[in-house]
């Protein structure tokens, strides 16, 4: 018998409980299950095809389960659209950048901004005073969180002129402009240099703490997952094969077998 987090007295931002997922009988993920706490910082892990990313899609609405359940701070979202997940505080950054490629770096955080602060039409047609205050109010604070990431001074740039990296550092701007309680990143240092990712890892790290958030993150940096990461699921073939600590997953044979090499060194590496 499964037992709640109300039952079992403590409390969980996000519950999935035998979550799985087949596409035209290819199971993609099967029996997915995550109790996860405030604050936490999880790290999904597995070689490429494991899941990974289907799991931060069902978490997030953008495709359905075929069975199981996903509670977020004790609403059922099993079911729910992306927009309305959005809503109630899970915010997300993709494997492959999307950012809207016809606006400025600016831009794109205010659209996300506005989720949380909209204006009806007549206001905007008529540039009221409480229009101008809003617009004046999400600049302030569209820059202040491009500052966190240093892109304050790209702010009036084409966001596709960025280089790589900084797109993909956009991205989690953008994702934290929604005011999210829960941040799923998906795998973003992808495509950075060793510094380049150990500075997103301190950032993440300091994001946390100033927003109070909680975070999932898949990842293929070992480095930067074995030092972000309090906790980490491992999947293969769409099941979780290891959970644990970092130090935990690194003497994991299943582990090390599966996914990181059949020398322990490789998990450093």
């Amino acid at each position: 018998m499964n037992t709640s987090s109300k039952e079992s007295g403590e409390s969980y931002i996000l519950e999935a409980e035998d979550l799985s997922k087949a596409f035209k009988g290819l199971i993609a993920v099967n029996g997915y299950h995550l109790k996860l706490r405030h604050g936490e910082i999880l790290a999904i892990i597995g070689p490429n095809g494991a899941g990974k990313t289907t799991v931060f899609n069902l978490l997030t609405g953008h495709i359905r389960p075929t069975r199981g359940t996903i509670r977020f701070l004790d609403h059922d979202i099993t079911q729910m659209p992306p927009d309305k997940i959005a809503a109630l505080g899970i915010g997300r950054t993709f494997q492959n950048v999307r950012l809207f490629q016809s606006m400025t770096v600016l831009d794109n955080v205010k659209a996300a901004q506005q989720i949380h602060d909209p204006d009806n039409l007549l206001t905007t047609i008529l540039t009221w005073p409480s229009f101008v205050a809003r617009e004046r109010r999400l600049v302030e604070q569209s820059l202040e969180q491009l500052a966190l990431f240093n892109l304050d001074s790209q702010a009036e740039r084409a966001a596709t002129a960025l280089p790589y990296g900084d797109q993909r550092r956009l991205e989690i701007v953008r994702a934290l402009a929604l005011r999210p309680k829960l941040l799923l990143l998906d795998e973003p240092t992808a495509g950075m240099n060793p510094l380049e990712s150990m500075s997103v890892l301190h950032l993440i790290q300091r994001i946390r703490d100033l927003y109070n958030l909680t975070i999932i993150i898949v990842e293929h940096n070992m480095p930067v997952v074995m030092q972000l990461c309090e906790r980490l699921q491992v999947l293969s073939y769409g099941q979780i094969i290891a959970e644990g600590t970092p130090d935990q997953i690194r003497a994991n044979p299943m582990v090390i077998e599966a996914y990181l090499g059949k020398a322990e060194t490789n998990v450093d590496a």
